[in-house]
């Protein structure tokens, strides 16, 4: 699926291929992705510049001073800005599903029911739930997980697990509550959202991994990343999914400065601070991904070659990217399915073709920088 927005119109949206191999469902303008971590900047991202807007959060404070779950720990001093420029010195990741299973990937019976009953509340796939506790345990490994050095880059997905506890935290709303009730609802957005199958036909959703050890099932509309599945689908790093053209209004509201059809969301100054390089460390913006600063100079271009400086975005495990050049009032969005049926499957990547049709766009709008 890809979709390009020049000067606030659409000018192209086009869908390619099928759901599956199998090839009975062709996918549509109107399918819905898992977006993995573009969640990151459309929704954890988008309620933290609010609450910043709102004067509630201060990213030169420390997680602490918000968040009483870390009171005493060792991310009690982790600054809000390190956690959004990933720089918290935090683990990448934890897989929390492990613990969960027996050595045959099978989830253990005391830990999760095959329906939903008292005590197993939390859906993470189809006929799947988790017990309703283990969401303390999950938080308690991050609690007792190792910090190293802070003000070094390392992507982390518990940096943006703790902004959306820090969202929830301030302003008593679930993250998934906060953006359909802030944004998603009021910019009469009908496809983004966290869990899908509550407000949208399964027929709209491309399904992802066909996954073999835990859920050992084909996922289509549970959240591909586990983690995230674990926390009942609501995560601040994953969990929002969506079609091309709700994600294309999330950022062309940002590339307006903040403002959608006559209603101001954030304040352009707010935008424009986060969306700018927040780092001297890596290419980051505050929340959002950015073109590398040498761009020039390396062999493999980042996004592209020809996105300018000001271009700001974020690209999603299951082979999405979302990229918003406001010097070139240019947008473009592209979804798949890659892990499907495994994610083990690096052709996407390999055939860098994310970036190589985002170049394309450039060259076919007359903005191409190469030679």
């Amino acid at each position: 699926m890809v979709l390009v927005v020049e000067n606030g119109t659409i000018v192209y949206n086009k869908a390619f291929g099928y759901f599956t191999y199998v090839h009975s469902e062709k996918v549509t303008v109107e399918s819905v992705y898992d977006l993995a971590s573009i969640t990151k900047i459309c929704a954890t991202t988008l309620a933290v510049m609010m609450l910043y807007d709102e004067g509630k959060l201060d990213i030169n404070k420390k997680l602490g001073d918000y968040l009483p779950i870390v009171k005493g720990t060792n991310k009690d001093q982790i600054l809000i800005k390190d956690l959004l420029l990933h720089q918290a010195g935090l683990e990448p990741y934890i897989s929390f599903y492990k613990e969960t299973i027996d050595a045959a990937g099978i989830p253990i019976p005391a830990i999760y029911s095959t329906e939903k009953k008292v005590g197993f509340e939390t859906r993470v796939a189809n006929k799947l739930f988790l017990r309703n506790d283990w969401s303390d345990t999950m938080m308690n490994r991050i609690l007792n997980s190792p910090v190293t050095t802070t003000g070094k880059y390392l992507y982390s997905d518990i940096d943006f697990i703790f902004l959306g506890k820090l969202v929830e935290s301030i302003s008593g709303l679930s993250l998934d509550t906060y953006v359909r009730k802030y944004f998603y609802n009021p910019m009469s957005l009908a496809t983004i959202g966290f869990n899908p199958t509550t407000y949208l036909s399964q027929k709209l959703i491309v399904p992802t991994e066909d996954e073999v050890i835990f859920r050992q099932q084909l996922l289509k509309g549970a959240v591909h990343d586990p983690g995230a599945a674990m926390f009942g689908g609501v995560a601040g790093h994953a969990g929002v999914f969506s079609d091309a053209y709700d994600l294309a209004t999330i950022m062309q509201l940002l590339m307006n400065g903040g403002s959608f059809n006559g209603k101001r969301y954030l304040k352009k100054s707010t935008v424009d601070f986060f969306t700018s390089y927040g780092s001297n460390e890596s290419r980051r913006g505050f929340g959002f991904d950015k073109p590398e600063k040498n761009n020039f100079k390396i062999a493999a271009p980042y996004p592209c070659l020809s996105a300018s400086a000001a271009t700001f975005g974020h690209t999603g495990f299951t082979g999405t990217c979302v990229w918003a050049d406001p010097e070139n009032k240019l947008l473009y969005v592209f979804l798949s399915n890659r892990v499907n049926p495994s994610s083990s499957n690096k052709q996407l990547l390999q055939m860098n073709t994310r970036s190589s049709i985002h170049e394309a766009i450039y060259k076919a709008v007359g903005l191409s920088r190469s030679n």
